[in-house]
């Protein structure tokens, strides 16, 4: 997907599961693509999750947290 395309896509009001699939194909792309240039084989048809958590900057231990506290498990004083 171009720039323009993503911009195109991005300024849209709603998004939809075709819109979030041609972003999720865009980002899978862009990491595929810079795990080659470091030398790394990446198959065909995924990528590991460990570098799309870190492409979406998504905070493991935050989640974490937030389940225990949710399940109960951790203690309000």
């Amino acid at each position: 997907m171009t720039v323009d395309e993503t911009l195109k896509l991005i300024a849209q009001q709603w998004c939809n599961l075709s819109d979030l699939m041609k972003l999720a194909l865009t980002i899978k792309s862009k990491i595929k693509n810079d795990l080659e240039k470091e030398g790394y084989y990446v198959p065909k048809n995924a990528v590991p999750m460990q570098e799309v958590v870190k492409y979406l900057n998504i905070d493991i231990d935050y989640l974490e947290s937030r389940s225990k506290n949710l399940k109960g498990d951790v203690k309000i004083a």
